[in-house]
């Protein structure tokens, strides 16, 4: 008989679900390197996740979610998900929680920045790493940091990529992955949905929530995030590889999608 997958502290069964076997309200499950497989998933727990270096996709009810480094991912529990990332080096926090307060910010997906207090909360509880028997500082600190999301948390839906239903939109999308760096051709796009331009702006923007021109944005950013978490090449040679024909217009799109300025990492 195989043995049992243990993720996270919790044993993979049948149909991918995990099953909770720990008796403790909330613990944490730290990992330098993490390695992951990328098959879908759900637990009976809501899950916090914090990427201190490198970054992580999450897929999750037809949307993606990106989760660059400092940002955490809330996603709440028997939420089923997968997570892929192509990142060198990938260093996670996941906190999980067995129950949550009524509150409906819990009962749905959030990706947002971690301020610094919120950061050097979670850094702190590294210290619980693994621990799975009772500690009432950590429970009660777990507590905190959990009734204190709601108030941490921004709007960041510029971080979901959406997967739309409609599969006549599916080699669009497929299109502009591959070919972000180029510029939209319309027409060429609406042959491969076989249909006008005019209807596949509509439905595009009906199914996704946003323009093809915003789904075209968020895939060269994405990308640059990417390539910045590789150091390997200057923000110019960025700019230049996503498809930007100037840094200036780089940063500028990159501002308007991230909130924050694109900084390289140093070249080894």
């Amino acid at each position: 008989m195989q043995n049992d997958i243990v993720k996270c502290g919790l044993k993979e069964k049948t149909n991918s679900n995990l099953v909770d076997t720990i008796g403790k309200e909330a613990y944490v499950w730290c990992e330098k390197d993490w390695k992951h497989d990328d098959h879908e998933h759900a637990h009976q727990r809501a899950q916090l996740t914090f990427v201190e270096e490198g970054y992580q996709y999450f897929h999750i009810d037809q949307k993606i979610y990106l989760v660059p480094q400092y940002h955490v991912i809330w996603i709440p529990s028997g939420k089923a998900h997968r997570i892929t990332s192509e990142a060198k080096t990938v260093n996670l926090m996941v906190f999980l929680f067995k129950t949550v307060f009524e509150d409906d910010f819990y009962q749905n997906v959030h990706v947002f920045a971690v301020p610094s207090v919120l950061k050097e909360m979670l850094l702190y509880a590294s210290k619980w790493n693994q621990l799975t028997e009772e500690d009432e500082e950590q429970d009660l600190f777990f507590k905190a940091i959990l009734k204190s999301l709601p108030n941490f948390c921004r709007e960041s839906s510029y971080l979901e990529i959406p997967v739309p239903s409609d599969a006549r939109l599916i080699p669009v999308c497929t299109y502009i992955n591959s070919n972000f760096k180029y510029s939209l051709n319309a027409d060429e796009l609406a042959e491969k949905a076989q249909m006008s331009v005019r209807s596949l702006q509509r439905i595009f923007k009906s199914e996704t929530g946003i323009t093809l021109q915003k789904y075209h944005q968020l895939v060269r950013i994405l990308k640059s995030i990417e390539l910045i978490d590789g150091g390997q090449l200057t923000l110019s040679q960025i700019a230049y590889k996503v498809g930007y024909q100037s840094l200036s217009a780089f940063t500028s799109s990159y501002y308007s999608i991230m909130k924050s300025k694109p900084r390289v990492k140093k070249i080894n």
